[in-house]
């Protein structure tokens, strides 16, 4: 599986250490920024990266993941790209349902209120739980999709 990560300063230390866990875990992952913690950096741009990587994609099971200070704004950055389903995961259910039920192809979270070991193990259930591809659900993302 190929994942994009990128941060803004806020999150460029869960980035780093994510990274690491991520690799060892044997992730092929693929770091869009910050290259340090520069607090003039703004979050649109690496959202936009990691988005825009996530839709380029070849691989099926791509994935990205994004890190800001309360996670929204990543969220809010990337979902603005038709295909990209960004979901903000605040602990395990969140990151369960938002792949099951909606096929959520990057991860969003808040360093300011997750630990490192916390976010590894949320970003690992998001990264293990499969799209249930129910009818409904396959439905209400074309539903997105369609949006303007």
């Amino acid at each position: 599986m190929k994942i994009y990560i990128g941060s803004d300063h806020n999150g460029y230390r869960l980035k780093e250490a994510l990274i690491a866990r991520l690799k060892q875990a044997g992730y092929d992952v693929e770091d869009k920024g910050d290259d340090n913690p520069d607090p003039k950096d703004d979050f649109p741009v690496f959202a936009g990266r990691v988005a825009n990587e996530v839709l380029a994609s070849k691989d099926r099971d791509v994935k990205g993941i994004l890190i800001c200070g309360s996670g929204q704004g990543m969220c809010m950055a990337a979902n603005r790209l038709n295909g990209i389903r960004a979901a903000l995961l605040y602990d395990h259910e969140s990151a369960r349902s938002s792949r099951n039920d909606d096929d959520a192809n990057i991860a969003c979270l808040p360093a300011i209120s997750l630990g490192t070991r916390q976010a590894a193990d949320i970003t690992e259930t998001f990264l293990r739980t499969p799209f249930a591809g129910a009818a409904r659900y396959k439905r209400r993302i074309a539903e997105l999709d369609k949006m303007q």
